[in-house]
């Protein structure tokens, strides 16, 4: 949760962040540490794996939360319209983002989980995009 918080310290609107991993891995608790960031109780918030999206309403902006874990291939990816989200005032998190591969912006924050442990885990973060890239960089800079 706290890197979940300290990435959303900040963030510019309209950002885009793809995550992945293995199921059980700490991909929504790292989206609950954003929620917190933005002012959103992270107790509200929960995997979206049968709703697909959860929306959140923050004082400048959303959180759209979208879990695809459950679609199978292109043709239900495309039926979410998951581009609609690309352009909306707020953060767009992605859970099992390697599905929408396809369907993914020219620029996006991408987050890798694995977990080492119950209770460890390794994040990769990597960026795709200048704009990310710059982004990534002052997240390195910050935790030094």
């Amino acid at each position: 949760m706290r890197l979940g918080e300290h990435i959303c310290r900040g963030i510019p609107l309209n950002t885009v962040i793809a995550l992945s991993g293995d199921l059980g891995c700490g991909k929504t608790t790292l989206v609950k540490g954003m929620a917190r960031a933005l002012g959103i109780d992270p107790k509200k918030v929960n995997s979206p794996s049968y709703v697909l999206i959860k929306e959140y309403n923050v004082k400048r902006g959303n959180l759209f939360h979208l879990d695809l874990y459950r679609l199978q291939g292109v043709k239900e990816i495309s039926m979410l319209g998951i581009e609609e989200y690309f352009t909306q005032k707020g953060l767009l998190v992605i859970e099992w983002a390697e599905k929408a591969k396809d369907f993914l912006p020219d620029e996006y924050l991408r987050i890798k989980i694995k977990a080492l442990s119950e209770r460890r885990r390794r994040f990769s973060l990597s960026a795709k995009g200048k704009r990310y890239n710059d982004l990534l960089n002052s997240f390195k800079r910050e935790m030094k």
